[in-house]
């Protein structure tokens, strides 16, 4: 067994980082402006567009399970996880180019289908690709906190390229005649980048031959329901679903919010800026302050944080004011532990498995990970396509008091609403450091026998 306590190079910390910065700007364009490119640039109806994506989003109960299981059973001269990323990186630009782009003409029923298409096959590549670049957090290192640091160093590259998704979209938008070209252009340039640094990640990492070599034999369906029977996983994934219903909605109505509510439609590139570039700073201090407490207390300190500043902006006047750039600087502070600690604790539980089956069986508990994180993003992107529908949202106008009350609730209050369901079972989550170093020793004497 290697040694549980060995450190990582900070070059390979960083090299892995690298390949998260492609994946970091195309989902940030997607969370806060897919939606807006739907509605504002396409002139699609927004309970249209959304509910194509959520259709779209059940194919995730197959592609992200069947490709994490699918890579736990591969052994190539690429690695284990390498070769999907070395293979699969040049599909995934074409279909994210694909994605913001929609052909002029068709039908409602026509536009269905295509967005409907076009986020799926976006979808299927992506999770080809990124379920096993992510089950490597878990196969590079066994150290409870160098995953943190691990994930620290991953964030530190990936934060920034989520604050060029969120605050340089616009702006490159803002050069092209309309924002449908504007949004077309932007996702060939970022589809194109997504690509490269996979490359560059994948040139630069080696798997441990121990785990490339070793092959999961337990058929998919087995392996997909016995990930439920991992208590602490389903803790865990329970708590991550309700935070990033939670997010899903800020991130989406973020636009609608300080454009129809503030009034303050030029200053979204700088709210977003603003807010990420505080996530970014206290990466490091959240992990700090986790070997302290522990990973989960810590994870729920962040998200109580984060709640409460969004709770305010319910209250802000329907006019521009400067209260909302401190409300984006705690909220950016708080919200950094997201980024941070439920990447670092799902390795922690994989070892739980490993210790009952033998097996390396990362891919499928990544793959189960990223099946919650996709629905739950879908469930908040639904949810608020039909707040905004069902409030008479219309675009490009000034909107009814009707509306701007849909759109404060689902912005401040509701999410808080589900951050503060996460609290219980962060507060007293089972695997802390000193419960995974004896997992650790246990795994080692087996190993040995």
């Amino acid at each position: 067994m290697d040694t549980q306590s060995e450190k990582l190079p900070v070059k390979t910390k960083l090299i892995y980082g690298v390949g998260d910065v492609g994946n970091a700007i195309v989902n940030s364009a997607i969370q806060f402006f897919l939606l807006a490119f739907y509605t504002d640039g396409a002139l699609i109806p927004a309970g249209l567009a959304s509910t194509a994506l959520w259709v779209a989003k059940f194919w995730d109960a197959v592609n992200d399970p069947l490709f994490g299981w699918l890579s736990d059973r591969t052994t190539s001269r690429f690695g284990k996880r390498r070769v999907y990323m070395i293979f699969g990186a040049l599909p995934l630009a074409v279909s994210i180019a694909l994605l913001w782009s929609v052909p002029r003409g068709l039908s409602n029923v026509g536009v269905f289908l295509w967005i409907a298409f076009t986020f799926m096959l976006f979808d299927t590549l992506w999770t080809l690709t990124n379920v096993p670049y992510y089950a490597l957090t878990a196969e590079l290192t066994e150290d409870y906190d160098e995953r943190s640091s691990l994930t620290a160093f991953r964030m530190v590259l990936g934060v920034p390229a989520y604050i060029v998704g969120a605050a340089l979209t616009p702006f490159l938008v803002s050069f092209f005649p309309d924002k449908r070209t504007g949004y077309g252009v932007v996702g060939v340039i970022y589809g194109v980048l997504a690509a490269v640094v996979l490359w560059i990640a994948a040139a630069g990492i080696r798997e441990r031959p121990r785990i490339a070599e070793s092959k999961a034999e337990a058929p998919p369906l087995r392996t997909f329901l016995e990930t439920f029977r991992n208590r602490p996983f389903v803790q865990l994934i329970v708590a991550f679903l309700l935070a990033n219903v939670a997010f899903a909605l800020i991130k989406t109505l973020l636009y609608y919010f300080l454009t129809y509510q503030l009034s303050m439609e030029d200053q979204v590139p700088v709210v977003m800026f603003l807010l990420l570039v505080f996530v970014a700073l206290f990466l490091f201090p959240w992990k700090k302050l986790a070997e302290r407490l522990n990973k989960g207390p810590a994870y729920a300190l962040g998200l109580v944080i984060g709640g409460l500043a969004m709770a305010v902006t319910f209250f802000l006047p329907h006019r521009p004011t400067f209260w909302v750039y401190p409300i984006a600087i705690i909220a950016g502070i708080g919200f950094s532990a997201q980024w941070v600690f439920p990447w670092a604790m799902v390795p922690d539980v994989v070892e739980i498995d490993r210790l009952s089956t033998g097996e390396y069986r990362g891919g499928m508990y990544y793959g189960v990970w990223g099946l919650a994180t996709k629905l739950s993003d879908a469930l908040g992107l639904v949810a608020a396509g039909w707040a905004l529908q069902l409030s008479g949202y219309v675009p490009n106008v000034e909107q009814t008091a009707r509306t701007l009350l849909g759109i404060r609730l689902f912005f401040g209050p509701i999410p808080m609403l589900f951050l503060a369901l996460t609290l219980p079972l962060l507060f007293w989550y089972p695997i802390t450091r000193a419960t995974h170093a004896r997992l650790l020793a246990q795994l080692e004497g087996r190993e040995k026998d």
